[in-house]
This record gives C-alpha cells, structure tokens and sequence, in this order.
C-alpha cells in the first residue's frame, strides 16, 4: 500500500435544512506532507470533534482504486483526490486482506486500523444526493480510520509497511459489512467487540447484537 495524495480540508459553509453547517469533508490535495497526531492531522478542519477526530478517528484512509466505480455512477461531479474526505488516498489498499488492529509503519508515524466509517448527511450534500448513503453502504468499501500510534509526518510516495497484525482479527471490508448488515454473523460479532481498536462504545454496541 502507497500513499499517492495527502488531502486537507477547510472550513466549508452549506445550508442544511434552512440552517447553516460547516464540515471538513471538502478536502483537497496537497503537495505537502501531513503531519499525524494523535488526534487528528494537524492542520486539516474538523468542523464536529463529537463525531470526527479523536483518539480512534484521527485519520481517514480510502482506497484509491474504488475511484473508478464512483466516478462512475456520479460523472457529474468535479472529481479529484480526497474526494471522500479522506486525509490519505492510498494505492493498493484492498480492504478485504486489510486487518482491524493490524499496524503499520508509514512515513516518520506508526498506525493502526481502528474503526470504520459511517457516511452522514455531509457526506451526501457533497455527492448531490442523500442516496449516495445507502449506495456506499451497499457498495462495502467504507476505506478505514486509523489510531496513530506514534506520530509523525507521512508523504506521497509513503509505503505502508505491516509491523503486527492480530491472530484473530476480520478484515476492513468484513468489518464494514458487518456492522451495516441486517443479519449478523455472531462469529464475527465476537471478534470484533473484543478488539481494542475499536472504540469502547462501539465494542458495547456491537457486542449487544450477541445472542
């Protein structure tokens, strides 16, 4: 996995039923390197830190080969990295052989996937349309956010080198499916809320669907 655009975002004012928002999911590429803490990359908007940023939210990662499939179904629009609001567009990431809690060395930061990405009403003003929601759930390639475990300036060009992954983990891709699926594989369901790289509260959640 390689790094091939580092975004960021700014403030960015939208009317949302009758009432201004503002989000950071405008984001664009930058030349510069991105500098990851433990929070968040420095410099980039967070307009909510209730729902993004933090310990288990500090970076966005998404695939850049599921540009394609999106580019697609929405032509229309002013396509360039970062598009998902992702800080890193990564090369090569292939969310089914991706593992939660798996970490990696990459640029001066070590990292380690966390959590996966719920798609929000911000998210469809940018695309036009609420029914990109249902559309990117049902597509099951949510990309990942990552923890940063040791912080650090991360570059174009960065590749993404696997220091530890857990014995028993599921992967990205299997993890997204999971939470949004309507039947639940408990097998996974315990996997996932054992790991510690998921948020406490989510751990709580996903364990309550445990029969």
């Amino acid at each position: 996995m390689k790094i091939i655009s580092t975004n960021i975002g700014t403030p960015t004012t939208f009317l949302w039923k009758g009432k201004e928002e503002t989000t950071g999911i405008y984001k664009k590429p930058t030349n510069e390197p991105l500098y990851l803490t433990k929070n968040d990359v420095l410099g980039d908007e967070i307009s909510n830190r209730l729902n993004h940023g933090g310990y288990y939210k500090a970076c966005y990662l998404f695939s850049a080969e599921q540009y394609p499939y999106w580019k697609n179904l929405y032509s229309n629009l002013d396509w360039s990295w970062g598009m998902f609001g992702e800080n890193l567009t990564v090369a090569g990431f292939d969310e089914r052989e991706v593992y939660l809690g798996a970490i990696y060395k990459v640029g001066e930061a070590t990292v380690q996937v966390s959590q996966y990405r719920e798609p929000c009403y911000k998210f469809g003003h940018k695309f036009g349309t609420q029914k990109v929601l249902k559309q990117f759930i049902e597509h099951g390639f949510g990309g990942t956010y990552v923890s940063i475990l040791e912080e650090g300036h991360v570059a174009i060009g960065d590749e993404f080198t696997l220091v530890e992954r857990p014995e028993h983990s599921l992967t990205v891709a299997a993890l997204f499916q999971l939470v949004f699926a309507k039947e639940k594989n408990p097998e996974l369901l315990k996997i996932a809320a054992k790991s510690k790289a998921i948020p406490p509260k989510k751990r709580i959640l996903l364990d309550s669907f445990i029969e």
